[in-house]
């Protein structure tokens, strides 16, 4: 061996660090249940209406599903603009859940599922990266576990277990929607639906105008 080839055979080519894309993670059969809450926990802080994501609405373009779901409670346009001058999604739904009975519209314990709903619409058809999200969560149960235990958290998730946890039902309910849309596109050898079949209970109508 030459001099050159012996020196050239100790230089060693360093290796390039993986660059790895986030992505949800890998669940298995155990995974009965997703629980979130808080909008920085990773990845499925994404699901909260807190999350800093905009959506447009109605004409107009939200920070964040929150301001955009709170800002059909308000019965006039200048209580309306008062709420989405919060600086925070959760200043934003302090203020809603603040307005005095007058300032409310009149139907919103009739209106507010259907709202949130169009709402979470919206906030996953217009982020495919969120869409994907969760859509990868396959059939685990989707649920928003609140920490502290008032009718708010109760009725849009669950403490400490108990709740109706509309949102999460709300997630799944479009989930469901999604899977069967993409299995329409891409079908598959075999029969059976396959996952995301499951059949989600509807979130209650009867519950008080407290959100």
């Amino acid at each position: 061996m030459t001099r050159e080839k012996s020196a050239a055979a100790k230089i060693k080519t360093p290796k390039r660090a993986a660059v790895k894309s986030p992505v949800a993670p890998v669940l298995s059969e155990a995974d009965v249940a997703i629980r979130f809450y808080r909008a920085n926990e990773k990845p499925y802080g994404a699901f909260s209406n807190l999350y800093p994501r905009p959506i447009e609405f109605e004409g107009r373009v939200y920070p964040t599903s929150e301001h955009a779901y709170q800002a059909g409670k308000a019965s006039k346009l200048v209580v309306r603009e008062w709420i989405l001058s919060a600086p925070t999604p959760s200043l934003a739904a302090m203020a809603a859940h603040g307005l005095y009975v007058w300032d409310v519209v009149p139907n919103w314990a009739q209106i507010k599922f259907d709202r949130m709903r169009a709402v979470l619409r919206a906030k996953f058809e217009q982020h495919a990266d969120l869409k994907a999200l969760l859509l990868a969560t396959g059939d685990a149960r989707l649920v928003e576990a609140g920490t502290v235990n008032n009718a708010v958290n109760r009725l849009w998730g669950e403490v400490n277990g108990k709740g109706e946890n509309t949102l999460g039902v709300m997630l799944m309910e479009l989930r469901s929607e999604y899977a069967r849309s993409k299995a329409k596109r891409t079908p598959r050898s075999g029969a059976g639906i396959g996952r995301n079949s499951e059949t989600v209970p509807s979130p209650s109508k009867r519950s008080p105008a407290i959100a």
